[in-house]
């Protein structure tokens, strides 16, 4: 088994994982004694070459190359790492923590401006929801889309349900924390990226 030394100068991006706010208080980042549970039921390590052990292992020794590959971007967040580990880690959310490393250093995976369309509907409606770039596609995929987006509002009447539509309040309130965290301006860039 390969010892780890953790030494000051190895912490540096371990710190930076358990420091940042999407880290939970009780992160076992540093009780990680890289047994592979983790890898061995991971879904995204099943279907790609994501491997959240090597990542985990990457962090702890201090490897900021890990924030550049490719494979990171193939978790797919379903926390089944998390309820295995004996230790109390979660290489889902050490991998969260890495993509936003990735994203605020401009460099994220190419396939992340995709998705800019979904930023830009919690922007434009406070809440996430099918984007309107994406709604000729549909139609061509699934017959009668259009006509169930366009009586949608009358369906939820009928079900006793309330509008999507969040008040106008609320979406300014949500816009507003997004913009704190420069959430619009990514989204920006990444729609940028997307046209070029």
């Amino acid at each position: 088994m390969k010892v780890i030394n953790l030494d000051e100068t190895r912490e540096k991006l371990s710190n930076k994982v358990l420091n940042n706010i999407k880290a939970s208080h009780d992160l076992g980042l540093l009780r990680c004694v890289q047994c592979g549970m983790c890898t061995s039921v991971c879904p995204g390590a099943k279907h790609s070459n994501y491997n959240p052990r090597y990542m985990v292992e990457k962090v702890l020794e201090n490897d900021e190359k890990i924030i550049e590959n490719k494979d990171i971007w193939n978790c797919f967040y379903c926390y089944t790492c998390h309820s295995v580990c004996a230790v109390g880690n979660s290489p889902c959310e050490v991998n969260q923590i890495l993509r936003q490393i990735a994203i605020d250093n401009g460099k994220e995976d190419e396939k992340l401006k995709y998705f800019a369309s979904y930023g830009e509907t919690f922007l434009d409606i406070g809440i996430g929801g099918m984007p309107k770039s994406f709604f000729m596609t549909l139609h061509e995929d699934i017959e009668g889309w259009l006509d169930f987006k366009a009586e949608l509002e009358e369906i939820r009447k009928e079900l006793s349900l309330g509008p999507i539509q969040m008040p106008q309040e609320s979406i300014e309130e949500v816009r507003k924390l997004l913009n704190k965290m420069n959430f619009d301006k990514r989204v920006k860039r990444l729609k940028k990226e997307e046209k070029e």
